[in-house]
């Protein structure tokens, strides 16, 4: 059965906070270069996630959530381009899956949840970057994704260790484009 994959609100994202200061130190615990070092602490992980609470609130950020049993196992989301001319695009961030969901197809579910979602929304043009040989950069590639190009050096691991990013783009189907 594939989880459910549903969006929070500003409010529900709050209300979520601890939860997803969990998520967010066992996905940089497990390895994971999604911006942060190790060891992360509760307090900047959960201040982190406060911090997107008016991206959200704005329709800038789409934040969704799988669980299971109640709780958070992953997490993706859809930022949208707040310029005018860039309305047709958006950027997949902070795909997400705890070390407990691993393995089970739940990161391809949330990319195809945050796709769907960019879609609906009159996105077209989706990008996103991942750490060079990551498992990450296998499921981006088997999804469809095209590689643009690697930058060596472009981001630390949370090890503190400078690895090479590779950027990735994906055509969605034209609808509209957002207002």
């Amino acid at each position: 059965m594939t989880p459910e994959v549903v969006p929070l609100s500003a409010d529900e994202l709050l209300d979520a906070l601890d939860e997803l200061a969990e998520l967010l130190i066992d996905t940089v615990l497990g390895g994971a270069s999604i911006g942060f070092l190790a060891p992360l602490d509760r307090a900047t992980a959960a201040a982190w996630w406060r911090a997107q609470i008016p991206a959200v609130r704005a329709g800038r950020l789409s934040v969704r959530v799988s669980r299971d049993g109640g709780r958070i196992m992953g997490t993706v989301g859809v930022l949208f381009a707040d310029k005018p001319n860039a309305r047709h695009r958006a950027d997949i961030v902070k795909l997400m899956v705890h070390r407990d969901a691993r393995g089970k197809g739940l990161g391809r579910t949330l990319l195809s949840a945050g796709e769907r979602a960019a879609a609906e929304s009159g996105v077209t043009l989706l990008l996103l970057d991942t750490e060079t040989g990551s498992p990450a950069e296998t499921l981006y590639r088997s999804a469809g994704w095209t590689a643009i190009g690697v930058v060596p050096g472009h981001a630390a691991d949370p090890a503190g260790t400078l690895r090479p990013t590779t950027f990735f783009y994906k055509d969605l189907p034209a609808a509209s484009v957002r207002d």
